[in-house]
């Protein structure tokens, strides 16, 4: 038996996590980074989910905070070997038209664009990346830009999310979230409903919009 989460005007998804598994290439891409401007990676896992830039004033303290943002930016988009899409993800993207689905992501365009295509994966129409707002997870701003871009209330959206920030931010921005644990526990995620992977979700394009049920 199903369960029906309910029907919104559209859903927008997080990639790394959520869509996509690119955590093999990122912590490759932190690792190298790590050792080039002496951080203690133990640290900069803490933060993995959030905007490269936001990661660099955190723990890069000499003044280079700036410059480290761009090398991780320019590391992680170098490397997309191993990133692959995550289970139903693609169903989920494909169930949906490009008016009723968006990605927002801490990622640069460039990144993401780099990672869908190495997953395989469609990029849709709405894509709201790094450039794209002032302020990165947990702020709402990536999810405000999106359904603007949409064209619908943030009320009206589901988010897709695996990071704290990113719940956090979307629930902000006064959407409903679906966590997916693929990174956290469901009481890290805090999300509205919580699933391991988007296979367990159904997506369904109606005369009153997207009907989210899970399986």
């Amino acid at each position: 038996m199903s369960s029906r989460l309910g029907v919104f005007d559209a859903v927008i998804f997080d990639f790394d996590g959520t869509l996509a598994d690119s955590h093999a290439a990122m912590m490759r891409s932190y690792v190298r980074w790590a050792e080039e401007y002496g951080v203690d990676l133990s640290q900069a896992r803490m933060y993995t989910g959030r905007p490269s830039e936001a990661v660099a004033r955190a723990l890069v303290t000499d003044g280079r905070a700036e410059e480290a943002g761009l090398r991780l930016d320019a590391l992680e988009v170098s490397d997309t070997d191993g990133v692959i899409a995550l289970p139903g993800s693609l169903d989920a993207l494909s169930a949906l038209d490009d008016g009723r689905r968006a990605i927002a992501t801490s990622c640069t365009m460039a990144l993401v664009v780099a990672r869908m295509d190495a997953a395989g994966l469609p990029l849709p129409t709405v894509v709201v990346a790094r450039e794209q707002y002032a302020h990165g997870k947990p702020a709402p701003d990536p999810f405000l830009v999106a359904a603007q871009r949409l064209g619908v209330d943030p009320a009206r959206c589901l988010v897709a999310e695996d990071a704290p920030a990113g719940v956090a931010g979307a629930h902000a921005a006064g959407c409903r979230v679906l966590g997916v644990l693929t990174s956290h526990t469901a009481d890290e995620l805090g999300a509205d409903w919580h699933v391991g992977s988007l296979a367990e979700v159904s997506f369904a394009v109606t005369a009153d919009g997207v009907a989210v049920s899970l399986a």
